[in-house]
């Protein structure tokens, strides 16, 4: 009888591990998952400091001055570049609008701000899936001490 029930309790326990184990799967496509997105947001961060410093640049500027334009796989174009006074904004949805060049600095360094609170709280979540991840494993562990160990 005994045996009986140690046999059930093997049987729950190695059920219990495979549970835990399926859940630490889940949990690691998540984290992975949150790593995409943070390298995505980061890049976002780098690019936009870019611009506000390009910007800059041209704000600085008040003469027509040589410049280089990216047109791809590392090949540039040599332009002239004009006083420039306004700028094309890409708002979404294939909308370009004009804006001036303090206004698409603002609207540069507001976008910078969102995608920092976006990168605190992918950290945030970041933090909490290994913690859970981590308890998930000591809980592995644990189950895996406590279960009787067949006889050699």
């Amino acid at each position: 009888m005994a045996s009986t029930d140690n046999s059930k309790d093997q049987v729950s326990a190695e059920q219990k591990v495979n549970e835990m184990l399926q859940q630490s799967k889940i949990l690691e496509a998540y984290m992975n998952d949150i790593l995409t997105k943070e390298s995505t947001v980061n890049r976002l961060i780098a690019e936009a400091h870019l611009a506000s410093e390009a910007i800059q640049e041209l704000s600085s500027s008040t003469n027509q001055e040589e410049s280089l334009v990216p047109i791809g796989i590392g090949i540039y174009l040599k332009v002239s570049v004009p006083t420039v006074t306004n700028l094309l904004v890409n708002v979404g949805s294939g909308v370009t609008i004009e804006k001036s060049k303090e206004n698409t600095k603002n609207y540069v360094e507001l976008r910078i701000k969102e995608f920092e609170l976006a990168s605190k709280q992918l950290q945030s979540q970041k933090e909490q899936v290994a913690i859970r991840m981590n308890q998930i494993q000591n809980e592995i562990n644990s189950e895996i001490q406590k279960s009787p160990h067949p006889p050699a």
